[in-house]
This record gives structure tokens, sequence and C-alpha cells, in this order.
């Protein structure tokens, strides 16, 4: 593990990244944070357990969007951001608040999901993210339950979300997003045809990541 502070915030390319939690209803096959100790490019993202507080990421985002220029900012650690809503809406609204204030230069507000947002609060999450995010990139990663099963592991509660993922890639094309990606990673067993497919005649956009892409 990276002996250096945690990352609440971090850049990557031409996006600012944030962190909130390192927790996660799937444990897949291709998840790098069980290989790379939760670090990626030099940046350490293991939270140990003290996930931030929305003012402690505002805070945060304030001292890296005055850093250097950037197109994005991208909610996506290693975990699942939606299990931290509110703290993943308020964030969110802040942006817009400086965003309409231009207190930066034009940026791109984009949620990275393995979308099981839906079934772990229990009711539809889409309208809320709607108001809050432009952008949602959706990991699908197989196009059949027992694909899906295989290659996530999800955690007892989870099993049958092959359903819920793509009912939520379908409730955010039709919620109108600038922009609703279907990702899937190359390599590691998965139909990526038969996903790029599924994706396509839902109205999402297909992303076909590298297996050692990391959060890109």
């Amino acid at each position: 593990m990276s002996a250096s502070t945690p990352k609440i915030v971090y850049r990557f390319k031409d996006g600012v990244y944030i962190n909130l939690t390192n927790r996660c209803p799937n444990l897949c096959t291709f998840c790098i944070k069980t290989k790379w100790h939760l670090d990626f490019h030099g940046n350490n993202l293991n939270l140990e357990g003290q996930e931030p507080s929305a003012q402690a990421v505002v805070n945060a985002l304030e001292k890296k969007l005055a850093q250097s220029p950037f197109k994005e900012v991208v909610f996506c650690g290693y975990g699942e951001p939606t299990l931290r809503l509110d703290v993943l809406l308020f964030t969110a609204h802040v942006l817009r608040g400086w965003r309409a204030q231009a207190k930066y230069p034009p940026f791109t507000i984009r949620l990275n999901t393995n979308g099981l947002g839906n079934l772990i609060h229990h009711r539809n999450i889409v309208p809320d993210l709607h108001a809050a995010v432009d952008e949602i990139n959706v990991s699908v990663n197989a196009a059949t339950p027992e694909e899906w099963r295989k290659l996530v592991c999800p955690a007892p509660g989870y099993e049958d979300g092959f359903w819920a993922v793509w009912d939520f890639l379908h409730d955010c094309v039709e919620a109108g997003f600038e922009k609703v990606v279907a990702s899937c990673v190359d390599g590691v067993g998965a139909d990526t045809d038969a996903v790029e497919k599924k994706a396509l005649q839902m109205g999402a956009t297909f992303y076909l990541r590298s297996f050692l892409d990391g959060n890109d």
C-alpha cells in the first residue's frame, strides 16, 4: 500500500476525479484495486474506511481545480460512488453552481458507475442524477446474467443485479443526459460484441475499455 496521504480528489489526463468511497457491491475479477493496492498512477486512493464528508470533498476540489486546466470532473475512485448518493449530489450541485458563475473554464460533470444505484437505494435515482451530472458511464460488462455474475462477483443481495444494471442504463438514456456510455472491459471473457449490440439498441454509446485502463 502507498505510504502517501489518501487522495479525495486526484488528476488523470484532462480530468479531475473524485474518490468518495472504496466500498462496492461487486468484486469484479478484472478490478485492478485487488492487484494494485488501491493505487492509481501514483495516487493513493485507499481511504482506509475514512470516507470524506461533503464539505471535505468540496474543499479538496477547490484546491485541485485551481491548480491547472481541466475539461471534466468525474465521480470515480476505487468504489461505487452512488453508495454515497447524498455526498455525490451535494458535490455535483456545488460544481454546477461554480460552472454557472464561470468560476472555472467550462467543464463537464461525469459519473462512472456500476449501474446498481437503483438497487442500492431501492428506488429510481436517475432523476436525481439527471439534475446533478451531465454524463454517465455505466459499466455493464456483460450481455447475460450468467456472464455478469461470473465477471463481477456480486455481493449477497445483488446476485440478480444484471437486470438492474441494464434497466438503469435504459432509464439514463430515457432521461436525456448529454451522454450515456455503456462500457465493457476487453479481454476478460465478456462477449463484447453482444454487449455492444445491446447497448447500441438501447440508445447508449458503447466504450470497450482496456483491461488496464484503471479509472479512464
